[in-house]
């Protein structure tokens, strides 16, 4: 098993995207790369922390590969706005890579130049190594399978891709 953390900003919809794909074993939302311990929602919210609402992924890297998870994570992003996706503004809504594994930067940067190719603004995704990472309260868990009619920033037939 890998792992890497996407924040690609409200983390529900990233996570709920992510799940349909397989060889995606287990997501969890939280909080990573700020300089608050221990954040819990509201520190994040009030952009106070420096989290960013983020999404640990493990994933079969023998069923879906490192780049084939960032092409899916680029699909529902904007990787040239800054610090906003969709409705949601600030710092916490900032997009990330965020790895553990020194070698998949290669992979990481690999991607990111080939997506910058079809833009004419630079790309803002950060890419950098994982400082911090907590996990989000409960209720924040596959917080749209819970409540299907929760705001998302992804169109929901993005949900879809993976049936």
């Amino acid at each position: 098993m890998k792992v890497i953390y996407l924040a690609g900003g409200c983390f529900w919809g990233v996570q709920k995207y992510l799940n349909q794909f397989k060889g995606v074993t287990s997501t969890t939302v939280g909080y990573a790369n700020g300089h608050t311990v221990n954040p819990s929602y509201q520190d994040v919210k009030s952009q106070s922390s420096g989290h960013s609402e983020t999404v640990k992924v493990e994933y079969d890297e023998n069923i879906i590969t490192l780049e084939k998870l960032l092409d899916y994570f680029y699909l529902v992003i904007d990787p040239t706005s800054l610090n906003k996706q969709g409705e949601d503004e600030g710092i916490s809504y900032r997009t990330g890579i965020y790895y553990v594994d020194v070698q998949d930067k290669d992979i990481i940067d690999k991607v990111n130049t080939r997506i910058q190719e079809k833009y004419d603004e630079k790309l803002v995704v950060e890419i950098l190594p994982l400082d911090n990472f907590y996990t989000a309260e409960e209720y924040h868990q596959d917080y749209l399978d819970k409540n299907p009619t929760g705001y998302c920033h992804i169109p929901l037939s993005f949900f879809k891709m993976g049936e």
